[in-house]
């Protein structure tokens, strides 16, 4: 199947998109940046590389970026989930504004045409750095380049504002869809009303068997 390039121009930060062969477990995905960019704890020169979510059991929040031809590990970033409405091809989503000089912070990763991606956590001094200069809040936690997958998601992560003030982030988790549930079976059925005897009903029926009885015989002996 063949491959087709997408070029994205995203606020002064030019780069192509190209999704690997490794499938939608890994989000594997190529993308070429035709001038530096940050990420948490490093800045990437222009060039190829890939970005892919870590193997880790416990997480699907780690990311991963490798050069060109994945023969080595460049970085491993701290992520949280990130959701937007509408998705597009664009794979990274960087901040929108910038200090002079300085390379453009990518905020978060997507896989192209997904609405789930993955927002970078960076250490908290140049956190406070970014929010104070993009006037977003920035996730920010102690996460250090030499940790490892495990290391990073044992960090707490909270939200610098803009104002410098450290905020807790509550995980934003997907909204499952509404399932239809069975009424509540109650603890034990309810008692049904007692009905009367039946002996006065038998009853009944017996004496008017023998006013019958004796009614018949009268009209047969009138009759003969």
């Amino acid at each position: 199947m063949g491959k087709t390039l997408i070029p994205v121009l995203c606020i002064g930060l030019i780069f192509s998109v190209l999704p690997t062969m490794g499938g939608q477990w890994d989000k594997a995905t190529t993308v070429t940046f035709a001038q530096p960019v940050e990420l948490p704890n490093i800045v990437l020169p222009a060039g190829t590389y890939i970005f892919k979510l870590a193997d880790v059991p416990t997480s699907r929040h780690v990311v991963q970026v490798f050069n060109a031809d994945e023969t080595k590990l460049i970085t491993t970033i701290l992520a949280l989930p990130n959701y937007r409405l509408t998705p597009t091809d664009k794979t990274v989503m960087p901040f929108e504004e910038r200090a002079p000089g300085m390379p453009q912070a990518l905020r978060a990763w997507f896989y192209p045409d997904n609405t789930f991606g993955q927002e970078f956590v960076y250490p908290k001094a140049r956190a406070a750095e970014l929010a104070q200069t993009t006037q977003e809040p920035v996730l920010a936690a102690e996460v250090k380049p030499s940790e490892t997958p495990e290391e990073l998601i044992q960090e707490p992560v909270v939200e610098v504002t803009p104002e410098q003030k450290e905020v807790e982030v509550a995980v934003e988790t997907k909204p499952a869809e509404p399932t239809l549930e069975p009424p509540p079976v109650p603890a034990s059925a309810p008692e049904l009303p007692k009905t009367a005897s039946l002996l006065p009903l038998v009853g009944l029926l017996g004496l008017s068997s023998l006013v019958l009885a004796v009614a018949l015989r009268l009209l047969s002996r009138r009759i003969s």
